[in-house]
């Protein structure tokens, strides 16, 4: 996560925030409405910063519904030049069966590709237009 951060063009009170939140810490910049749990949390922030490293982002605003296996919402990209939105379903089942992985009866393994792939289990990642 570290050299995510790094590499992303997201602003440096994004960044101490983005750590804050991931120390546990409450933090302006990096809002969640609803419970999700902090490492779901984490890989959606991970994926953010990977795959959009050019924006310079300055606060998120998170909305989602966590499962067992999967993470599915919105996130509000805020920028000093706008605004994005980005829908989102992260599911480790998702990944297992399309890797192949299956557990001792036979059942996609969910936990492997969740620990193998973390934050890689981002089934759809679309960018729509803010509002």
């Amino acid at each position: 996560m570290k050299t995510v951060i790094e590499s992303s063009c997201a602003t440096p009170d994004f960044k101490a925030d983005v750590a804050s939140y991931l120390s546990g810490e409450r933090c302006e910049r990096v809002k969640v409405e609803t419970y999700v749990p902090r490492v779901k949390v984490q890989r959606l922030l991970t994926q953010l910063l990977a795959v959009e490293p050019s924006l310079e982002i300055e606060q998120v605003v998170i909305r989602g519904m966590a499962g067992c296996s999967n993470f599915i919402g919105s996130v509000d990209v805020h920028t000093a030049s706008g605004a994005a939105v980005f829908e989102f379903v992260w599911c480790c089942r998702w990944r297992a069966e399309r890797e192949g992985l299956v557990d001792y009866f036979g059942f996609p393994d969910q936990l492997r590709a969740a620990q193998e792939f973390d934050w890689r289990c981002f089934q759809r990642w679309e960018r729509r237009s803010a509002n």
